[in-house]
């Protein structure tokens, strides 16, 4: 069952979306023709506010290796622009929730108090009656996920949770399809992000395009986390997983490319980032085959259901220096010293 949802069916609804077909395909051909990654939630946060009953819209998409959500919300929307904050992805608020485990948080601020007691409370003086959070589909993680608020009970219908199941999925479709086309040229990311948010240890290796990179990977990993004392298994289950990155770049991005570990709180973050469309020698990478160029989020390799299987989240992202493949393993509290080494 969806978290938070109502149990029972004989509970009559107070608002159905009307038309939600005709809606759709309002949502869907704005979403097609939306230059930048800004008028995208301009038109989700517009046309979703429509609906009946929803006093608010929220739209939130993955940043930093997945460390933090980049947020806008109906407020924050103004004929001048748009206000975007950030959230951090450890955060234990919905949004959150659906990015990390790719299910929707639904029902009556009732139903989810006491998994979200402070967000209940705050909105619940707002007028909030319930809310829907609702994840945008990835290459393995979620990119993010968008956020309704209703000023009057739900009883989330077949027909409701397929409107924001179409909806989600044609936000994702929109979001890569501008980041691939225009994230480079124009960055829908600051400039200056970093590969990986907060304040954690870190350190990073720029990899040549060569046999050889995953080999020097897996050396720099383990020796930075038998540095920063990360024993035992997490170890092991990061270098398979790195492996496969780095062998993904070399065999198929054939880029430079800039290994990042980040560990903080118990959690490490690893990211592999290819450096733009050229070989470290200089010379043009050469063509994808036919129908792959068009989508440098593509992850290539059987092997990369390993990473599936073994890391906590994954999932890639385009920014204004290249394409980011990711993972996040979740570190048990004796395997990671507290003390702040290296």
């Amino acid at each position: 069952m969806v978290e938070g949802a109502r149990s029972s069916v004989d509970e009559p609804m107070t608002h159905v979306p009307r038309a939600p077909l005709g809606h759709l395909s309002r949502l869907g051909f704005a979403l097609r023709s939306a230059p930048d990654v800004d008028d995208i939630a301009r038109n989700v946060i517009g046309d979703l506010g429509q609906l009946p009953g929803v006093a608010r819209v929220g739209l939130a998409l993955t940043e930093g290796g997945g460390r933090r959500l980049r947020f806008v919300a109906t407020e924050r929307v103004s004929p001048e622009g748009l206000e975007w904050c950030h959230i951090d992805a450890y955060e234990d608020v919905p949004l959150t929730a659906v990015v990390r485990n790719g299910e929707p948080v639904l029902g009556e601020l009732d139903a989810l108090e006491q998994k979200y007691p402070d967000l209940v409370a705050y909105k619940r003086d707002e007028g909030v009656a319930a809310l829907a959070a609702w994840p945008l589909p990835g290459t393995g993680s979620p990119i993010g996920g968008i956020i309704l608020f209703y000023d009057a009970p739900q009883a989330f219908t077949e027909p409701q949770l397929g409107l924001l199941e179409a909806a989600a999925r044609r936000v994702a479709e929109a979001v890569r399809r501008v980041r691939v086309t225009v994230g480079r040229s124009h960055g829908d990311t600051t400039p200056d992000d970093p590969a990986v948010a907060g304040e954690g240890r870190r350190a990073s290796l720029l990899l040549d395009s060569e046999p050889r990179s995953p080999g020097a990977a897996r050396r720099f990993l383990r020796e930075q986390l038998s540095a920063w004392q990360v024993e035992g298994d997490a170890v092991e289950t990061a270098q398979l997983c790195l492996s496969e990155l780095v062998t993904n770049v070399v065999m198929h991005a054939q880029t430079t490319s800039q290994l990042t570990l980040d560990l903080e709180d118990d959690v490490l973050t690893v990211v592999v980032r290819d450096l733009g469309g050229s070989t470290s020698a200089g010379a043009p990478a050469p063509s994808p085959p036919p129908g792959e160029g068009d989508d440098p989020l593509r992850v290539y390799g059987r092997g990369l259901m390993l990473v599936d299987a073994l890391a906590d989240r994954w999932g890639s992202e385009v920014d204004t220096t290249g394409t980011s493949v990711w993972f996040i393993l979740e570190l048990d509290g004796g395997q990671a010293s507290s003390q702040q080494t290296g």
